[in-house]
């Protein structure tokens, strides 16, 4: 038999729901910039065009311009020249230069991983142009003599997060305009990544298992692999040269503030609250009309609204965030500091009976209780005194 809930009862829990939902809100992050600030840091890594961790398997004349490493396994095949591969640049077989560059690649996988996208639920990327930014989906694809743009400036920044698998099909391009470069994007890819035959291909690719370029791929950026192999075949792989330290600012953009209207106060008890925009540089924050709260002050830094609220009343005030770009952003908040809580009875403390009661360790509910049990009792036992001298008048 279902069971009803008493209406105190349902009550709370609507409260605890409406409490927890609101916690849950106010943690959800919020939404990244569409601009990166600066590309991911490769580290050591930044030098090599193959670095595999189980092995670097090559068939046929592949030419890397760059560095060759394995780590921490020993298996590097297909390289000596014609007809095996050639490296120009050092072979890092097992050493300690290898070992570094793959504790490097693992930071920077992490990092790429972390970025909150700008756009999720990405598949197939063909025929689609791309601005700056970050972009997530399951398994990423390319198909079959299809092309992807990227459009940005030197300083654009693209990371491409493949939570399984990144397929880039035959004869397909990655295409980078208005002076962007493979220098600055970026593929983290949770599984193995597979460039097709023929495909021109741009950019760095962050693999946690195995990449495999075949035959006839060429590649304007690197190929690092986690715990699995570097396969190749027939491949030219140039590793980016003369690409921006890391750091470097991307390009820049107006600030806009995004956070919604601070919540009401209450004196005497702590507050806090942040104000927070995007924009590149990063943006300072300042109150620009009107007053806060008294005994609240704002963080230039962090955008941050915090202190003890003194004086109860309402207080309209505007904050702008800045960050050298024009034009600023602006917005103009209300915040009511509420009285500071008391108990019934005066003051925080209470007076008269409440007080008492509190010394006893009771409440005023408990003592109704009490109160109405002793009332009972004592018109039962009058009742019962009345019936007995009743039935002796008898």
């Amino acid at each position: 038999m279902a069971r009803t809930l008493h209406p105190k009862t349902l009550g709370v829990c609507t409260a605890v729901g409406l409490a927890l939902a609101l916690t849950l809100g106010s943690a959800m992050p919020a939404s990244a910039d569409i601009i990166i600030d600066g590309p991911v840091n490769l580290g050591t890594a930044e030098t090599y065009g193959v670095l595999g961790a189980s092995a670097v398997t090559n068939t046929g004349p592949t030419v890397v311009n760059g560095d060759v490493g394995v780590s921490p396994d020993t298996s590097v095949t297909g390289f000596g020249g014609l007809p095996n591969g050639t490296i120009n640049g050092t072979l890092h077989q097992t050493d300690a230069a290898a070992a570094q560059a793959q504790t490097d690649t693992t930071t920077a996988f992490n990092v790429a991983a972390s970025l909150t996208p700008t756009a999720t639920g990405l598949t197939e990327l063909s025929g689609l142009s791309l601005t700056p930014g970050v972009y997530s989906g399951g398994a990423l694809s390319l198909s079959n003599n299809n092309t992807l743009t990227l459009a940005g400036s030197a300083q654009s920044v693209w990371v491409f997060q493949a939570a399984s698998t990144l397929t880039i099909g035959s004869a397909t391009s990655i295409i980078v305009t208005g002076g962007a470069s493979a220098c600055n994007v970026f593929w983290q890819v949770g599984s193995s990544a597979t460039i097709g035959t023929g495909a021109a291909f741009q950019g760095t690719i962050l693999a946690q298992e195995s990449v495999t370029a075949t035959t006839g791929a060429t590649v304007v950026g690197r190929l690092l692999a986690r715990v699995a192999a570097v396969t190749l075949d027939t491949n030219t792989i140039t590793a980016p040269t003369g690409c921006p330290p890391p750091g470097t600012p991307s390009e820049t953009a107006v600030p806009v503030i995004t956070s919604s209207t601070p919540p009401a106060a209450t004196a005497g008890t702590p507050y806090s609250y942040t104000i927070t925009a995007t924009g590149n540089p990063a943006p300072t924050y300042t109150v620009s009309a009107g007053t806060l709260p008294a005994g609240l002050t704002l963080g230039g830094t962090t955008g941050t609204i915090a202190g003890t609220p003194t004086t109860p009343g309402s207080s309209t005030f505007t904050i702008t965030a800045s960050n050298g770009q024009t034009p600023d952003a602006s917005a103009t908040y209300t915040v009511t500091t509420r009285p500071a809580a008391s108990t019934p009875g005066g003051g925080s403390g209470g007076t008269g009976p409440q007080r008492a009661l509190a010394a006893t360790g009771a409440d005023a509910g408990q003592t109704g209780v009490l109160a109405g049990l002793m009332l009972l009792t004592g018109l039962a036992f009058v009742g019962s005194a009345a019936r007995r001298r009743a039935k002796r008048a008898d």
